[in-house]
């Protein structure tokens, strides 16, 4: 268990939280791809908003009759480990526990019998399982249909094409990741609908599942649980877990933006400005936030997706690589035996001089695990051009193709939506990188704000105090709360002589 970091942030204004019991904390459950930690999230009048590392756990893919699948009962067994950890400093604090709010990744999904038994163990999204199901789905609708409807970016690793490979689902149902967690804890089989639009099957538009879309795949119309809003709750801790964890009996589990980059962008510190944000993680979410789904035919060449906020919102986004890239390499090279620091090795690709070559980094060919050097490196030699065999040049060629990326999408972005960009938010823990954000204000020819790393969990909380009446407001005003207390940094571009 770690204990005891903690960011804080104070209120912009006394009208934007309620008069609190001073005790009450929230716990936020916030699980990526290759990690996730359990947080307590403290709002209040005099504090502000903080948070609290509890428990940290790594989370990975595992190898299992040829697939890719998530190690799912070590993940749930972290959870609970993780709310047992929050029960036990909350009670020395005398705090009480009022909810917990789950985010995780996307598309992934388990599926459980009448009696809630899980059949299998989820598939990972790295899994190829589902690319040879993508022409079986087209066939049925076309893409283009697809996208009028759903809005969605085309990744074969979408839920709808994993289901496609799914033999036999009657009388199962599908719970997306954090559905299925609060599954476990609760009883309650329900699908939050920012994550439940990232599954191929939701009606953009009408904010509903795509029924005629789930009769013409021959699934089920039950498949997917009822949908339900952030800041609804999702039912009361099961007894069974209340006695592993020693969390109070009534103790809710409350929906909050589940898929992970819905809670971070409803933490975007952002004030009037027309603002684009980037969810930098494992993966780059990049977009702008808009009140209606862009579903043209043009959007769709784009590949950009339109995936539910909060509040009603739409992030209008579109997936980029991201820092999986980085973390790959890293792993490669600490099994050849080389451990030089990420900061070291940011300091030496930041001294290499600009105009290296670069790789598109969200190339499919980059998503599964593997030797992600030799990958980089084959890439650019495809591409015509020579990469040193140096972790420097490496570090550098990923930095400079995500920031190029990242150009090239918020441009797309201002083109789609005629809507201009004035400031660049980067949250998530690609904040922290300070070569990627200034390479990407150079790049975008724009300013770029970075923090807070974690937006995610922040936003997380402030639904949860949203809703059990501790804070009160709109979007605006929950990110007023985050932009008063957290330290920002500010990039501005500098001229380049080779801009994207």
């Amino acid at each position: 268990m770690t204990k005891g970091t903690t960011v804080d942030t104070a209120p912009a204004h006394a009208g934007a939280v309620s008069s609190p019991q001073t005790n009450q904390v929230f716990v936020a459950i916030d699980i990526g791809a290759s990690s996730g930690r359990v947080m307590l999230g403290r709002v209040s009048l005099s504090t502000g908003v903080s948070l609290e590392t509890i428990h940290r756990f790594p989370n990975g893919v595992i190898e299992l009759d040829g697939g890719l699948h998530w190690d799912f009962d070590a993940l749930f067994a972290e959870v609970l480990n993780g709310l047992a950890a929050a029960a036990s400093v909350a009670a020395e604090q005398g705090e009480t526990i009022a909810s917990i709010g789950i985010d995780t990744w996307a598309v992934d999904y388990g599926l459980v019998d009448e009696e809630g038994n899980l059949t299998s163990v989820p598939f990972s999204y790295r899994d190829e399982r589902s690319r040879a199901a993508v022409e079986r789905v087209h066939a049925v609708i076309p893409p283009e249909k697809l996208y009028a409807t759903t809005g969605l970016q085309y990744l074969q690793f979408n839920t709808l094409y994993q289901l496609a490979t799914e033999k036999d689902v009657d009388g199962l149902q599908a719970l997306l990741i954090p559905d299925l967690i609060a599954f476990l804890l609760t009883g309650e089989r329900r699908t939050e609908a920012t994550n439940a639009s990232t599954t191929g099957l939701f009606d953009a538009a009408a904010g509903q599942w795509a029924l005629g879309f789930l009769d013409a795949f021959g699934l089920p119309r039950d498949i997917f649980p009822p949908l339900i809003q952030p800041g609804e709750t999702i039912g009361t801790l099961l007894p069974a877990v209340v006695e592993r964890t020693g969390l109070s009996t009534g103790t809710k589990v409350v929906a909050v933006g589940s898929h992970d980059t819905a809670s971070a962008v409803a933490a975007v510190p952002a004030g009037s400005e027309d603002f684009a944000y980037i969810s930098s993680g494992t993966w780059s979410l990049v977009g702008v936030e808009l009140s209606s789904p862009v579903l043209t035919e043009a959007s769709r060449q784009a590949n950009f997706t339109n995936e539910r906020g909060v509040d009603g919102t739409i992030r209008y986004l579109r997936n980029v690589g991201g820092l999986w890239l980085l973390s790959e390499c890293q792993r490669s090279w600490a099994a050849q035996g080389f451990s030089q620091s990420l900061p070291a090795l940011l300091d030496s690709a930041a001294a290499l001089p600009e105009g290296g070559p670069q790789i598109n980094a969200d190339d499919p060919a980059f998503t599964a695990p593997d030797n992600m050097p030799d990958r980089i490196r084959a890439a650019v030699r495809h591409n015509g051009d020579v990469l040193p065999d140096c972790p420097a040049a490496v570090v550098r060629c990923i930095m400079d193709s995500l920031a190029a990326g990242y150009a090239r999408t918020l441009a797309d972005a201002e083109r789609l939506t005629g809507r201009g960009v004035d400031v660049v938010h980067i949250v998530g823990g690609g904040s922290q990188n300070r070569l990627l954000c200034q390479l990407t204000a150079n790049a975008t020819a724009k300013t770029v704000i970075a923090g807070p790393v974690e937006a995610t969990a922040l936003g997380n909380v402030l639904l949860q105090a949203r809703a059990g009446g501790v804070v009160e407001g709109d979007l605006a005003e929950l990110r007023s709360l985050v932009a008063s207390g957290v330290a920002l940094e500010k990039y501005q571009p500098a001229l380049m002589s080779n801009p994207v």
